[in-house]
């Protein structure tokens, strides 16, 4: 295994050398030697839909094509497969030559891949920033908070938009979005010490995920003591317990009720 330093170069790297690069978060859009591919050249809608189910399931073993096609279209049929993965091949290789394999969708028998050695994906470098985040962690904080920030940097939103009704993207979605959840709470909890105002406000991004983060308000509320604002502390744990008690009709958990006990006695 690499050290994590050089981890981190050789994804920053990719980044910047990768023919294909693919953005998930916020909006889909793909670009090929740094040009963005216009949204006409998609064709069928069924072309974006096959490439963003590769991309959905990409850390899986190749994907056999009745089981794309059943979680895809509950009334295609193998034209409809054939038709969209040309399309997908299309426009990742305009200029490849007829009879020859394609570069970035692997074909083994009747089952496809994408190829991450060849492909750019925001989600998977984001994820792959946060294992290394998580893996520094405890042990160097500068590589910890290098690989949770260039994470952070890369969410720009929920995962796939137009596709939250879609069955087949629901569990890469909520993945990312705990994955995401988890880097703004670590980072705002190495930062605590040094840039307790930081820390407030990654951990209000994290609650504008979603606003039942409890892990993000006893941040907050940590932040805000470090600050000397003991009457916002207070304020983020009502915040906190309000929410909590409008969504699930539950109390906070015991380690945030204790951390209140700590600020009242300040």
């Amino acid at each position: 295994m690499n050290p994590l330093p050089d981890r981190l170069i050789e994804l920053k790297q990719f980044q910047k050398d990768a023919i294909i690069r693919i953005q998930t978060l916020g909006q889909f859009h793909l670009w090929i030697h740094n040009e963005k591919v216009d949204s006409k050249k998609w064709g069928r809608d069924k072309t974006v839909q096959l490439l963003q189910y590769l991309i959905s399931n990409r850390q899986r073993h190749a994907l056999h094509k009745e089981k794309i096609m059943d979680h895809l279209w509950e009334d295609g049929d193998d034209r409809d497969f054939k038709v969209a993965l040309h399309g997908v091949n299309k426009v990742l290789e305009p200029e490849r030559p007829s009879r020859t394999e394609p570069s970035f969708v692997i074909r083994q028998g009747i089952s496809y891949q994408l190829d991450l050695e060849k492909v750019w994906i925001d989600v998977e470098a984001l994820e792959q920033y946060i294992i290394i985040g998580n893996e520094a962690f405890g042990e160097d904080q500068a590589i910890a908070k290098e690989a949770y920030k260039e994470a952070i940097a890369l969410y720009r939103g929920v995962y796939l938009p137009n596709r939250v009704f879609e069955d087949w993207s629901s569990e890469e979605r909520e993945k990312i979005q705990i994955l995401i959840l988890g880097a703004y709470v670590i980072l705002a909890e190495i930062l605590l010490n040094e840039n307790p105002l930081e820390s407030i406000r990654l951990a209000q991004c994290a609650i504008a995920i979603d606003n039942t983060w409890e892990d993000a308000y006893r941040l907050q509320m940590q932040a805000y003591i470090k600050k000397g604002n003991r009457p916002q502390a207070i304020k983020a744990y009502q915040k906190c317990a309000d929410v909590l008690d409008k969504e699930y009709g539950i109390e906070p958990l015991p380690a945030t009720k204790n951390l209140l006990k700590e600020i009242e006695n300040i």
